[in-house]
C-alpha cells in the first residue's frame, strides 16, 4: 500500500498525520505502508523527508524494525499538485514503489483552496490507480456551493466509496462513542428526547490562544473552524435517528437527515448568535496578548475568537429543544462536552424538598468522561434533596483521533468520514449566521483572556 502525502513537509503531516500513522500500525493489524512524500517547493529531499518520518514516528511505541521499515521504504518527489503532469509522474512513482497492484492512497494534507486545486488537476489525469482513495481535510469548500462544486468534481474522478473527508473530530473515541452510550444504555435510552431533555449545550471551549496560527485562523474565526464542522458533526451524533443496521452509508444517511432537519433557532441568526474575541489576560499562569496585537492579525478583519450560536432540529424526537454550539479561545476553564439538561420530574411528592438545578447528564468529550448528576436525600436530611454526581473518568485509548483516521483512510473503512451531502448542510445551515455576521448586526464583543467569556452573556 502507498501512502501518499501531498503536503508532507507541513505541520499537519509533522505533527498529527505521520504520529497518527505509527499509532495505528502499533496497535491494529494494517498492511506494509510505503510513505511518498511530496512538496511543491524545491529544496527538499529524501533524506529530509526520511529524517521528518524518524522525528516523528520516534515519539510514538513504533517498535524499532517497523519503524526502520518506514524510513527504508520511504519515498521523496517534488510536484506541483495543481499541475496533471506532476500529480501524474507522484501517483506513477508511489506505484512503482510499492507494486503495481497496490492500493493508492492520496492524502491532500493542504489549505482547502490548494486541496481543491490538486482535485482539478487530478481529473486531468489519464492513467489514475483503479480504487484511489483520496483524503481531505475539513473544511470542505468555503459555502454551500463550494462544497456542492466540490462534491461534484470529487464524484468525477472517484467512487464516493474512495472519498475520505476528515473530521478528525468524530474519530474521538467519546464523539463517536455517542451513538454506543444513548442506544446501549436502556436508562439513557429511555430520555434521549424533548419528552425529557430540557436543552442540550455543545462546548469546545479552549485554554489554548493563538499559538502562532493567525494564517489560518484570522481568515476563519471560531465559527467556521469549529462551529461549521467539528460541533455540528457532534450534534448529528447526539441528535440523529439510529439506524437499524450500522454500515458506513446507513449511518452517513442518517447523519443528512438530522441535519437537514436543523435550522437556526427561530430562524433568527441574530437572537440566536453570539460572538467575541478575547483581550489581553492571563491562562494558566501565562500572560496572553490582546487578539487584535498578535502577529499576523489583521483588525479589520474582525475575526471573532468565541462563537455561541443556538440551533433546533425539527424533528420529533427533538422539537422544541434548543441546541446550543459554543466554541472559543483562551478560556477558563477549559471544556469539551455535551451536556443534556433534563426537564423537572413530575412525581415529587408535596413535602419532599426537591433539590436546587437540574439533572444533567455530562458527556466529556476530552478528556473522556460521564457524569450524572442526580438528586438524593443529604446524608443528616431525609426527605431534602441536593444535588450528587456519578463520574466515571474513562481510560485514554491507545489510539488518539489521527490514527484512527489513519486506520481508516488505509483500510478503507467510512463509518467516520464526513458524507458530501452532509458537508453541503453544514454550510447551509450555519449560512444565516455568517450573512448576519458580515453585515454586523451581530457586535463583536469581548472578553479577557482566562475568563469565561463575556460577562453579560449568559450561562447555563
Amino acid at each position: 500500500m502507498a501512502l501518499v502525502i501531498v503536503g508532507a513537509t507541513g505541520d499537519l503531516t509533522r505533527r498529527l498525520l505521520l504520529p497518527g500513522l505509527a499509532r495505528a500500525l502499533t496497535v491494529h493489524d494494517l498492511p506494509e505502508v510505503t510513505l511518498v512524500g511530496s512538496a511543491h517547493s524545491d529544496g527538499h529531499s529524501l533524506e529530509e523527508w526520511r529524517g521528518v518520518i524518524e522525528e516523528a514516528v520516534g515519539k510514538t511505541d513504533l517498535d524499532a524494525d517497523a519503524r526502520a521499515g518506514l524510513v527504508e521504504r520511504a519515498v521523496w518527489r517534488t510536484a506541483d499538485a495543481s499541475d496533471p503532469e506532476d500529480l501524474g509522474a507522484l501517483l506513477v512513482a508511489a506505484r512503482e514503489a510499492a507494486g503495481e497492484e497496490a492500493v493508492v492512497v492520496l492524502y491532500l494534507a493542504l489549505d482547502p483552496d490548494l486541496a481543491a486545486e490538486a482535485c482539478a488537476a487530478l481529473e486531468q489525469v489519464e492513467d489514475r490507480p483503479e480504487g484511489l482513495r483520496i483524503v481531505l481535510e475539513k473544511p470542505f469548500g468555503s459555502d454551500q456551493r463550494s462544497a456542492r462544486e466540490l462534491n461534484a468534481l470529487l464524484g468525477r474522478i472517484a467512487e464516493e466509496e474512495d472519498v475520505f473527508r476528515v473530521d478528525h473530530f468524530l474519530r474521538e473515541s467519546m464523539v463517536s462513542g455517542l451513538l454506543t452510550l444513548r442506544t446501549a444504555n436502556r436508562v439513557l435510552e429511555r430520555v434521549w428526547s424533548a419528552a425529557d431533555v430540557e436543552h442540550v449545550d455543545i462546548v469546545a471551549d479552549e485554554s489554548l490562544a493563538l499559538e502562532g496560527r493567525a494564517g489560518f485562523y484570522d481568515g476563519t474565526g471560531a465559527l467556521e473552524d469549529m462551529l461549521q464542522s467539528h460541533l455540528l458533526q457532534v450534534l448529528a451524533m447526539v441528535a440523529l435517528e439510529p439506524p437499524r443496521r450500522l454500515t458506513p452509508d446507513a449511518l452517513q444517511d442518517a447523519v443528512v437527515e438530522v441535519l437537514r432537519a436543523t435550522r437556526v433557532r427561530d430562524d433568527d441568526a441574530v437572537a440566536s448568535s453570539r460572538r467575541a474575541r478575547y483581550t489581553a489576560g492571563t491562562v494558566g499562569g501565562q500572560d496572553v496578548p490582546d487578539y487584535v496585537a498578535e502577529e499576523g492579525v489583521d483588525p479589520e478583519n474582525g475575526t471573532e475568537t468565541l462563537a455561541e450560536v443556538e440551533l433546533e432540529v425539527r424533528t420529533d424526537r427533538w422539537a422544541g429543544v434548543p441546541f446550543r454550539l459554543r466554541s472559543g479561545k483562551a478560556l477558563e476553564p477549559r471544556r469539551w462536552e455535551v451536556v443534556l439538561s433534563l426537564r423537572p420530574p413530575e412525581g415529587v411528592p408535596a413535602g419532599l424538598e426537591a433539590a436546587a438545578g437540574r439533572e444533567r447528564i455530562v458527556v466529556g468529550l476530552d478528556p473522556r468522561a460521564l457524569r450524572v448528576e442526580l438528586a438524593v436525600d443529604g446524608p443528616d436530611t431525609p426527605f431534602v434533596a441536593e444535588r450528587s454526581v456519578l463520574a466515571a473518568d474513562l481510560a485514554e485509548e491507545d489510539v488518539d483521533a489521527y490514527g484512527e483516521v489513519m486506520r481508516g483512510v488505509l483500510t478503507g473503512d467510512r463509518m467516520l468520514s464526513v458524507g458530501g451531502a452532509a458537508a453541503e448542510e453544514c454550510w447551509r445551515i450555519l449560512a444565516p449566521v455568517i450573512e448576519a455576521w458580515d453585515a454586523g448586526r451581530v457586535p463583536l464583543d469581548e472578553y479577557a483572556a482566562g475568563s469565561s467569556g463575556p460577562e453579560d452573556w449568559p450561562e447555563r
